[in-house]
């Protein structure tokens, strides 16, 4: 074999693997022999780190080789070295589902087949690539290789043979003739009742691919019957895998077989006995309800819901409330209001914080059935009851989600029942609480009018920039510059300027350091006089600030102010009289920080005003 592995020139000598000589693969992207040479010894090798490494650089091999060596020796060299390490494995199967281009392009991608063939039935992640081979296969490739292909590892004797094979009926379903179809339909049957356990999961997790390439009259009499066995097989591993083929199913057929043929089947999985099972159902519950088209089976499947958010397993009962959105659609709104009222009071005090955490982001998709009434009536005393929640993420869910409730009700009645909660958790101990709650203000804001928030939440804003965590205070001058666009100039250069200059003198240097990365971030929004009236003046005095973190970032705030004062003639001469000589001075400070960042401002200043020029 080293004989037929050789390349066009001898390689070094080459070292035994028990010397446990480190391959260099430096040179193989150029081509150079010693290093394909290496490549090649390297596959060769008791290491397995050398081994996949030199599958990485497969390609280059076979580009220097060309693709009628490539074909003829190396792809059955690759298919007599499969060993048994599963990472080797692996990586072998997925370089080979992208190698049709080394072998002489798709007319030649049956040659590919036989070594992932011996992979997949020792590997069922060989699957994919073999399907990816399929896809630029023409119908005589597909019948003369893959069909035998598939033959031998649905009959293999390891689990593993005939678990690949599932894999691989759907993608040659398309590509045969109808002849060959009924074949692949009777193989894939036997699967289907295979006695290995693990075979049947493996038809299960499959058939969905199946069902969308076959024709109609097949998912009746093929696919439904193989569902039907599949969902009644005594192993909970295998029927929580036909919740996704009977989605599919349920596509595929109109309202009246979808009532005959599948609504036993359904109602059986939804009180299966196994919770996983029912896990699957109401993680898919909407998908499954909504193409089953038959109104009186939906609105049964309701009651089936309402059971599922009783369920014992709280998995279940979380994964039904993310399917709220979707169930109010199945039934008249008045009997959703009605049939959801209890069994969410119960869910909004349910002992499972993850089941209240979810319920909590889902649950606002219910105003628009509820309506303004019917949400003001019944929801939003929930919502309420969700925000004191102890559990932080439920009470952060609520709020990122308050602006559907918002769109329903409007901010009045938001306001009158909810914003008390909301200002209690401005100060929640969690900082994403807190984080929530900034980001939800300017909305608040907009909504209320200037005069309501700067009775009820101008101190709480100007709180945050005090706030122990970087992010809320980062969020907080972001926060201060949307409301600046809400509000106008004028309110800010009256209201929050002034109160974020006195911080300028306070003598934490935390608060001195965020009025620097307040007034900065606000820059841009006000106008250039109230740049050079309010902003300049409170800087000039940090400048000679004892702390050289201050100082640095006061050399940093002068270029985004520079471009403030350049939008106005008037203010624009400040850049020569007040910012670089403060620059200048700061480039001479003790500090190196601080020289770094005022002469890194001068420089930007200048690439500025350079490119201004040239426009």
């Amino acid at each position: 074999m080293a004989e037929q592995m050789s390349v066009d020139a001898p390689p070094p000598t080459a070292p035994t693997a028990a010397t446990g000589v480190h391959y260099d693969f430096q040179d193989a992207q150029s081509g150079d022999l010693g290093a394909l040479a290496a490549i090649a010894d390297a596959m060769k090798s008791d290491s397995l780190a050398d081994r996949l490494e030199s599958l990485k650089r497969l390609g280059v091999l076979a580009l220097a080789m060309g693709e009628e060596r490539t074909r003829d020796e190396l792809i059955p060299f690759l298919d007599e070295s499969i060993d048994d390490e599963d990472e080797l494995l692996l990586s072998l199967a997925e370089v080979l589902g992208d190698f049709v281009q080394y072998v002489g392009g798709p007319k030649y991608a049956y040659v590919l087949l036989r070594p992932l063939e011996n992979l997949a039935a020792a590997e069922e992640t060989a699957v994919e690539s073999i399907n990816k081979l399929v896809d630029v296969m023409d119908q005589p490739q597909v019948e003369e290789f893959l069909i035998p292909s598939i033959a031998r590892l649905s009959s293999g004797e390891w689990f593993t043979s005939r678990s690949s094979a599932a894999g691989l009926y759907a993608a040659a379903y398309g590509k045969v003739t109808d002849a060959i179809q009924s074949k692949l339909r009777a193989g894939y049957e036997a699967l289907c009742k295979d006695e290995t356990p693990m075979i049947r999961r493996a038809a299960a997790a499959n058939l969905e691919g199946l069902v969308g390439r076959i024709e109609k009259d097949h998912v009746v009499t093929f696919a439904i019957p193989n569902f039907r066995r599949l969902a009644g097989d005594d192993q909970d591993s295998v029927r929580l895998l036909t919740v996704e083929p009977l989605v599919a199913i349920t596509k595929r057929l109109d309202t009246e077989e979808c009532r005959s043929l599948l609504g036993e089947s359904v109602q059986r999985l939804c009180g299966d006995k196994s919770w996983r099972v029912r896990y699957m159902v109401a993680d898919h519950f909407v998908a499954v309800a909504t193409n089953i088209k038959d109104r009186g089976l939906q609105e049964e499947l309701v009651n089936v819901a309402i059971a599922l958010m009783h369920d014992n397993e709280a998995e279940v009962r979380g994964a039904i409330c993310t399917q709220l959105d979707g169930l109010a659609d199945l039934a008249p709104p008045e009997a959703i209001v009605a049939r959801l009222q209890g069994p969410l009071q119960e869910l909004v005090d349910d002992p499972s914080q993850h089941v209240r955490a979810t319920l909590a982001k889902h649950i606002g998709a219910l105003c628009r059935v509820f309506g303004k009434d019917g949400t003001i009536e019944h929801l939003l005393p929930l919502l309420l009851r969700l925000l004191k929640d102890t559990f932080p993420d439920v009470r952060l869910n609520i709020i990122s989600k308050l602006d559907v409730v918002d769109r329903v009700v409007g901010i009045d009645s938001l306001s009158q029942s909810l914003l008390p909660a909301i200002v209690e958790l401005a100060e929640d101990k969690q900082w994403r609480v807190r984080l929530a709650i900034i980001e939800y203000v300017p909305l608040i804001a907009s909504q209320l009018g200037v005069h309501f928030f700067d009775e009820q939440l101008s101190n709480l804003c100007m709180s945050w920039l005090g706030d122990p965590v970087y992010s809320i205070r980062e969020a907080a001058t972001t926060n201060l510059k949307k409301l600046t666009e809400v509000f106008g100039v004028d309110w800010a250069r009256s209201t929050i300027i002034p109160k974020i200059l006195a911080m300028a003198t306070h003598p934490n240097y935390l608060y001195r350091m965020t009025t620097i990365f307040a007034i900065t971030t606000i820059a841009p929004s006000v106008t250039p006089e109230i740049v050079r009236d309010l902003i300049l003046p409170s800087l000039e005095g940090l400048v000679n600030d004892p702390i050289p973190n201050i100082r640095f970032n006061v050399a940093k705030s002068m270029e985004p102010l520079t471009a403030a004062l350049r939008r106005s003639p008037d203010t624009a001469p400040l850049e020569a009289s007040i910012i670089r000589p403060t620059l200048a001075r700061l480039e001479e400070d003790s500090d190196p920080d601080v020289r770094f960042f005022a002469h890194r401002s001068l420089l930007a200043i200048d690439s500025q005003a350079a490119a201004a020029v040239a426009v």
